[in-house]
């Protein structure tokens, strides 16, 4: 159990002494406005280079992942259907599709799924 301390202090002591090292080497950059404005072929942006995001859009993507990953995990849920008891199954499904039915919902309620102007 020390051994494993110790080997963690280690790599705790080395990887922080590379850190400070290359902070303290590390070249600092003068950021001024021609680094930090984008660049077209040698002229200033006629416009801005940020355009606006809707973040409504955000929103809605992001559930849409979190649901896609929650259905994948529905995926092997049916390949154990053969090797387990049929009320335990029905049950865990159950259980696992109700979270998934509250979550949509809890957004739904909350407004989330309305697409604002």
């Amino acid at each position: 159990m020390m051994i494993i301390f110790y080997t963690s202090l280690i790599i705790l002591i080395i990887s922080s002494i590379m850190m400070i090292l290359a902070s303290i080497l590390s070249k600092k950059t003068f950021m001024d406005r021609e680094k930090t404005s984008p660049f077209e072929c040698g002229f200033d942006p006629k416009s801005s280079a940020r355009l606006p995001f809707s973040i409504q859009f955000f929103l809605i993507a992001v559930i849409f992942l979190i649901f896609d990953v929650e259905i994948t995990l529905l995926i092997p849920l049916i390949m154990t259907l053969k090797i387990s008891n049929l009320m335990v199954y029905m049950s865990i499904s159950m259980f696992f599709i109700m979270i998934l039915l509250l979550g949509l919902y809890h957004e739904w309620n909350q407004g989330a799924l309305n697409w604002v102007n």
